[in-house]
C-alpha cells in the first residue's frame, strides 16, 4: 500500500512539474480526457498512442478532427507502442504491444470497431512501424530484431504482412519475395525491409530496402511476391491518399554523425522531389496523410523527456508547422 500511495504521489508531482514545464514552454495544454468503448460510426478523427507519464500513457486514445474543445477519447482496451488503422470508416484496426516483464514479449493485436480484440499475432521483435491497408483487409509491420534504432550499426528488421480478415500472416517476411533491379533480380545478405505503405487497392505497397548501407524505394506486388527497386535515399514512405504522391523521410548526416532526417514529398507522375523545408527539425517517423494537401508526424517534446507530441504540415510550403495532438504519438487517420 505504500509503494502504491508513492507511485501516485510521484504520478501526480510529474503531471503538475509537466503542466509548468508545457506552460513555460508556450505548447497547448494536454487535453481533457473522457473514456471511450468503440470507435465512431463516421469521421473524420485521429486514433493515436498517448504519449507523456500518466495514467493513460500508451493507451489508445482518439480526437475529432477539427474539435477545438481539447477533448481526448481514451481506452483502456489497447495499450500500443504502434497504432494504424483502415482510412475508411469500417472499423478496423492494428495496435504492437510490447508486454513488459522479467521477459518482454511483443504482439500484434487487430482490433473491430468495439475494440475488441480478434486476433492475435506474435512478433519476433520490439515495435517500430504499423500501417493498414484503406479497405482494412490487410496491415504491415515491422519490427527490431536487433538493435534498437536505424542509426545502430548491425540492427536488423522484419517485415510482415498480415490477412486482418484471416487473422493471420500472409507474408511472415518480406525478405522471401524478389527483388528487381534494373529489369534483373537481385539478392544480398544484408537486406532490411521497413515502413510499408498500401496502395490504394490494398495489391500493392511500397516500402524501403536497405542494402549496402544504401535505403532505396521499392514498389511491392503481393500477388507476384516481388519488389523493384525504384530510387534511392528514401526511407518510411507513405503513399497520399489519392496515390499521386509520397511522403517520406532523407538522411542529411551520415550515421557516424548522428542520423538527422529531413522530409521530402515525391510527385509520382511528374518524378519530382519538393524538400519540406519549413520543417527545420529531425523528423524520425513514418508520417501519416491528413488529406492530399497535409501530413502528420511525431516529435520529441521540447520541455517534457519521453514524451512526444503530433505535428501537422502542409505540403504546399507555405505555413510553418502547427500543433495537432499534444502528448500523442503515431497518429492514425479515419475518414
Amino acid at each position: 500500500m505504500v509503494v502504491a500511495l508513492l507511485c501516485i504521489g510521484a504520478a501526480a508531482a510529474y503531471a503538475w512539474w509537466a503542466g509548468q514545464q508545457r506552460a513555460r514552454s508556450g505548447a497547448a495544454p494536454a487535453r481533457i480526457e473522457r473514456p471511450f468503448t468503440a470507435l465512431p460510426g463516421t469521421g473524420p478523427y485521429l486514433l493515436l498512442r498517448v504519449s507523456g507519464v500518466s495514467a493513460s500513457q500508451g493507451h489508445l486514445a482518439l480526437e475529432r478532427l477539427g474539435a477545438t474543445d481539447g477533448m481526448r477519447e481514451v481506452s483502456a482496451a489497447l495499450d500500443c507502442e504502434r497504432v494504424h488503422a483502415s482510412r475508411a470508416s469500417v472499423g478496423r484496426g492494428i495496435c504492437l504491444e510490447a508486454r513488459r516483464g522479467a521477459l518482454t514479449t511483443y504482439h500484434a493485436h487487430l482490433f473491430d470497431s468495439q475494440l475488441r480484440t480478434t486476433a492475435t499475432l506474435d512478433l519476433a521483435g520490439a515495435p517500430s512501424r504499423a500501417r493498414m491497408s484503406a479497405d482494412g483487409r490487410l496491415a504491415a509491420t515491422t519490427v527490431f530484431v536487433a538493435g534498437h534504432s536505424y542509426s545502430a550499426a548491425g540492427f536488423s528488421t522484419r517485415t510482415s504482412i498480415i490477412d486482418v480478415e484471416a487473422g493471420r500472416m500472409r507474408v511472415p517476411d518480406l525478405e522471401v519475395f524478389t527483388v528487381m533491379k534494373d529489369g534483373q533480380p537481385f539478392k544480398a545478405a544484408d537486406f532490411n525491409i521497413w515502413g510499408v505503405t498500401f496502395t490504394p487497392d490494398g495489391q500493392g505497397f511500397y516500402a524501403t530496402l536497405q542494402t549496402g548501407g544504401k535505403q532505396w524505394l521499392v514498389r511491392g506486388e503481393l500477388a507476384a511476391q516481388r519488389m523493384t527497386l525504384l530510387r534511392p535515399g528514401v526511407e518510411c514512405p507513405s503513399l497520399s491518399p489519392d496515390g499521386q504522391r509520397i511522403a517520406f523521410k532523407r538522411r542529411v548526416t551520415p550515421a557516424v554523425a548522428g542520423v538527422v532526417w529531413q522530409l521530402v514529398v515525391l510527385d509520382l507522375a511528374r518524378d519530382q522531389e519538393t524538400v519540406l523545408t519549413s520543417e527545420t527539425r529531425n523528423v524520425d517517423d513514418q508520417v501519416e496523410w491528413l488529406d492530399n494537401g497535409e501530413i502528420a508526424y511525431g516529435l520529441p517534446d521540447a520541455a517534457l523527456p519521453a514524451a512526444t507530441n503530433t505535428w501537422a504540415l502542409a505540403i504546399d510550403g507555405r505555413s510553418a508547422p502547427r500543433l495537432l495532438a499534444p502528448l500523442a504519438y503515431s497518429p492514425a487517420v479515419v475518414r
